[in-house]
């Protein structure tokens, strides 16, 4: 919520003088406050439980019930027990500035009133009041997005449960049919070869599908959830600036109050040691800056979740390759880093600084990249498997990926990773849909099958693997930079031919 200017605060009076009365209503009404009088403490008890006022200036001497019987009993009324109450007085003894603060005060001026001391006493007291108001309520909105949260969480993982189950019931009514067609090729061996190509693009349509559908519904939540934890996510760095600025506000108050109250009181000298006002003083800013750098990384993963999810990316458009590259490792940095039992995988990045953007379909390339770099990390975990955290420090694992421009219009993308690495035969067989290294329930085998339609079928590029046993395996993506010079060369070379 929105912080009202202080001008506009209401301030209720209280006091048996006419004079005192006129003088401090003409001024607060002149520096633009809504100001209410009372000049009994029954009088100011009804108004203020009418009225609500942001702050109470209270008469300690009055006729009736005195200035310190109203402070007690506004303190002991839910409505108003939280009106910050100033007492003006001409008592300087301690012992009455002590009652008055154990009953509830926040603060004294003296008589005769100083009009400008009065105003600087508000002001401050009205914006501690302020700034708590808004950090209840910023309490109350974290309390709602977390629940929003976690609910979402569910969500997600409700789905995809779901998707899960349709990919395996899918899987079992392939495999059925598979079945039946080999069974039938038994008495029908002339057109085995037909039924056999059929099931091939049968399966391959399928996984595009399954896969389609999972990545869209994925991207499309995934898109939507950043969305709404960016907003709240803005709202709260862009008010700790004011926070910050409050917070400084209040500590020079607080200094100030110390430099010429150098000799506090029993009560609140033992308040603030035990308070540990002195590291607070030293903490709170350290605290806020600390907040800071945690809104900024919730940013950055918010950028690389709408960069990564991006709906437009069906469309070909230029796109940043080293973005989408570095948005994909962003995503799988939880995968990466620091386990217990294996050091950090080590991810080295050598781009070209030449190749700027390609023409391509963001979210599919970005989906590319997310296949490999994920087959990367399982073959690394496989290996690591086997030796002791020890062995690994002393030869870290790496994902190294390199990019480059060749022939002007092809842009070259190699991912290459230090794992255990496959046979050749493996390697004829990767791309195939359905087909996996991995053990059962680890990988459905679509996810190179989809790439490799990605890449070649959709861009026109090519999709390489190249891998020996016990020195890993490298991943050589090539794309052309510019579609419109591809589909030239394509049509020069038909015409070519027709000649």
């Amino acid at each position: 919520m929105s912080i009202l200017p202080l001008e506009q605060s209401v301030i209720l009076i209280v006091d048996d003088n006419p004079n005192n009365l006129a003088v401090l209503f003409d001024f607060l009404t002149e520096s633009g406050f809504k100001v209410l009088v009372a000049r009994t403490g029954e009088s100011a008890i009804t108004k203020a439980e009418y009225s609500l006022p942001d702050l109470i200036l209270l008469d300690v001497l009055m006729p009736g019930i005195d200035g310190f019987e109203t402070c007690r009993s506004l303190k002991a009324s839910n409505l108003t027990k939280d009106i910050p109450v100033i007492f003006m007085t001409a008592l300087h003894e301690t012992e009455n500035k002590v009652k008055g603060f154990s009953l509830g005060a926040v603060d004294y001026v003296t008589k005769p009133i100083q009009n400008e001391e009065v105003l600087a006493r508000a002001k401050a007291h009205l914006s501690i009041r302020k700034l708590n108001q808004k950090l209840r309520d910023q309490n109350v909105q974290m309390q709602q997005e977390i629940a929003d949260r976690e609910q979402a969480q569910i969500n997600l993982e409700q789905l995809a449960s779901e998707l899960e189950k349709r990919v395996e019931s899918r899987t079992v009514e392939l495999s059925q049919a598979n079945a039946r067609l080999k069974q039938e090729a038994k008495d029908r061996q002339q057109i085995q070869e037909n039924l056999q190509k059929s099931l091939h693009e049968l399966q391959q349509a399928q996984s595009l599908l399954i896969q389609s559908e999972k990545m869209s519904a994925l991207g499309q939540m995934v898109a939507g959830i950043a969305n709404e934890i960016n907003n709240p996510v803005n709202f709260i760095c862009g008010n700790l600036n004011y926070v910050r600025d409050y917070v400084e506000d209040i500590l020079k108050v607080l200094n100030l109050y110390q430099q010429q109250y150098s000799d506090p009181t029993p009560e609140i000298a033992s308040t603030a040691e035990a308070v540990e006002l002195e590291f607070i003083q030293e903490d709170l800013l350290k605290m806020l800056n600390s907040m800071r750098v945690g809104g900024d990384r919730i940013r950055e993963i918010i950028l690389s979740l709408r960069y990564f999810s991006r709906q437009e990316g069906r469309e070909m458009e230029p796109i940043d390759i080293h973005e989408g590259i570095d948005s994909t490792l962003m995503i799988l940095q939880n995968r990466l880093k620091f386990k217990a039992n294996r050091p950090a995988i080590e991810v080295i990045k050598e781009y070209d600084a030449d190749l700027k953007n390609v023409e391509c379909c963001g979210g599919e390339i970005n989906q590319v990249f997310m296949n490999i770099l994920a087959n990367a990390i399982d073959a690394i975990e496989e290996c690591s498997s086997e030796k002791t955290f020890e062995e690994i420090a002393e030869n870290p694992y790496q994902i190294r990926i390199c990019t480059k421009v060749s022939n002007s219009n092809t842009a070259i993308i190699k991912i290459h990773d230090s794992g255990r690495g496959i046979s050749q035969d493996l390697c004829d067989r990767i791309f195939d849909p359905f087909f996996t290294t991995k053990p059962i329930g680890k990988g459905t085998g679509i996810g190179l099958s989809i790439s490799w339609h990605i890449v070649i079928e959709k861009h026109g590029g090519s999709l390489r693997c190249c891998s020996i046993p016990g020195q890993g395996t490298e991943f050589a993506i090539k794309l052309p930079i510019r579609q419109k010079v591809r589909e030239m060369a394509i049509s020069g070379s038909k015409t070519g031919d027709g000649g």
